[in-house]
């Protein structure tokens, strides 16, 4: 196929591997800068205000946006624009509210962690509020973890016509490399050069690919004449697009997301941030929308796409068709771009879960661990977590865009509304914390197994609702710790 010989070109192999190796080049630079534990997990609260902008937004994005909802546009054409308005709108206000106020607070408790937050917060002496939240970050943020591998394996299998099981070793090594050296000074660093990666892969393709096709109204009479549907952004029904908004509801519960905000050198510097993260959100999501508008009308079919996901894989495939062997070999290096903005900063979450919140919080509380021991503890982790999240992505077979959905909604639901409530609402209390994350987290998988095929509505609505209940009806029944 042509996306197999456009890679194997010499300068466009040069190119991809290149692309490749940067971040791991990174983390060795910033290796000696990771000297403990808040450096390896928030920078040591030294990062500036545009870093914390694009990072926040590209490991938010990951290849739920290069290939899903690219991959969604070409299925079900403009309607796919709903997908992304809830989370664009929710993170804009985030920086300012939530962001602000919790990097005020995390600094004012000395916390490294979301739970770090939480117990201090709340007195929490018996630590019920971080075994919560360990065995939640077990169930979904390795889950989420492992979507993001996959991903990268597709699209490398895809585009080297090489084994899923090869290619998913490729794609682990080449995160666990640079997350294990420099933590989350290698990520954020490494998120700022994937954003300019990405700039070209999300804006500069689609603007392209609009040009050679003859300009934008050739490409919206195209997609008329193949389905009338496709420029009908309200083709999907009312409670669809509720649905889709609701994806936004997940944004203040993603720990991978708001360590952001804790990171950041001027908790009043997030205003600024926030403009660019906006910005940088608007611009790749209609790059991405694009993409999959541009599949559908230069490869109709879906037959002429690779068998194994079609639709996800139809950035690949445009790329080939568009571009020559240099510039393919970056396309192609703009997805991994993509996936590893996530799943590294992902891993981190949860090193830092079980490191700083079971391991030296739990297990060991009254013994001294050097700064040294907890760093090397941390590298392991990261490592070892990979490892399960490769077995797990060899096994799934659920399609990206909606597995990384039911990670997503899990978090959002468990974590999202207890920190709100914890930052905006003086009668929260512990007990209503840890029911609201348990709440989140069931009424998320028994909405999925069981009643999200009967009603249509994602799991994350009515997960977020419930458990929100659950804090005030809880909070209500029981006093404050002092």
């Amino acid at each position: 196929m042509e996306i197999y010989d456009k890679l194997s070109h010499p300068l466009a192999f040069i190119i991809f591997v290149l692309t490749l190796s940067l971040p791991v080049f990174i983390g060795f630079i910033t290796l000696k800068r990771t000297k403990d534990q808040s450096d390896f997990f928030i920078g040591g609260r030294r990062m500036n205000k545009f870093v914390v902008a694009l990072s926040a937004v590209s490991s938010g994005r990951s290849s739920w946006l290069v290939l899903g909802l690219s991959g969604l546009a070409f299925a079900k054409g403009t309607c796919a624009v709903w997908a992304v308005v809830g989370y664009i709108l929710v993170e804009m206000l985030q920086f300012i509210y939530i962001g602000r106020k919790l990097r005020i607070q995390t600094e004012l408790y000395n916390s490294i962690t979301l739970f770090d937050y939480f117990e201090s917060k709340y007195n929490d002496k018996k630590h019920l509020i971080r075994i919560t939240g360990a065995i939640i970050i077990a169930i979904f943020m390795v889950t989420y973890v492992a979507a993001q591998f996959n991903a990268g394996a597709k699209a490398l299998s895809t585009a080297l016509d090489i084994n899923m099981l090869l290619a998913l070793f490729i794609s682990a090594l080449l995160i666990l490399v640079y997350v294990v050296l420099g933590g989350y000074i290698a990520v954020a660093y490494n998120d700022v050069i994937r954003a300019i990666i990405m700039l070209f892969g999300l804006v500069v393709f689609p603007v392209y690919g609009i040009i050679k096709i003859g300009g934008l109204n050739i490409l919206i009479e195209g997609l008329a004449r193949l389905n009338p549907a496709y420029i009908d952004p309200f083709s999907l029904g009312v409670g669809v697009i509720i649905g889709f908004l609701g994806i936004g509801l997940g944004s203040p519960g993603q720990p991978h997301i708001v360590v952001r905000y804790m990171s950041i050198d001027d908790p009043d510097k997030l205003r600024f941030s926030s403009v660019i993260g906006t910005f940088w959100n608007v611009v790749m999501a209609w790059g991405a929308i694009f993409i999959g508008l541009l599949g559908r009308m230069v490869v109709p079919s879906v037959e002429n796409l690779p068998i194994n996901h079609p639709e996800e894989m139809v950035y690949i495939v445009l790329s080939a068709k568009f571009f020559g062997p240099i510039l393919y070999g970056l396309l192609i290096g703009g997805i991994f771009a993509a996936i590893l903005s996530t799943a590294d900063s992902q891993l981190l979450v949860v090193a830092s879960t079980f490191v700083r919140d079971i391991y030296e919080k739990i297990l060991k509380q009254d013994v001294e661990i050097e700064e040294s021991k907890k760093l090397k503890l941390s590298r392991y982790v990261v490592l070892f977590s990979g490892i399960v999240a490769v077995i797990i992505a060899y096994y799934a077979h659920d399609a990206i865009f909606w597995l990384v959905l039911l990670a997503w909604g899990g978090l959002g639901a468990s974590f999202g509304p207890s920190l709100i409530l914890s930052l905006f609402w003086k009668r929260t209390t512990m007990h209503g914390i840890v029911s609201g994350m348990i709440t989140g987290a069931l009424i998320t998988i028994i909405w999925k197994l069981f009643l999200k095929e009967l009603t249509g509505i994602y799991e994350l609505i009515p997960a977020f609702l419930f458990s929100i209940i659950a804090i005030v009806f809880v909070s209500l029944l029981t006093k404050k710790n002092k």
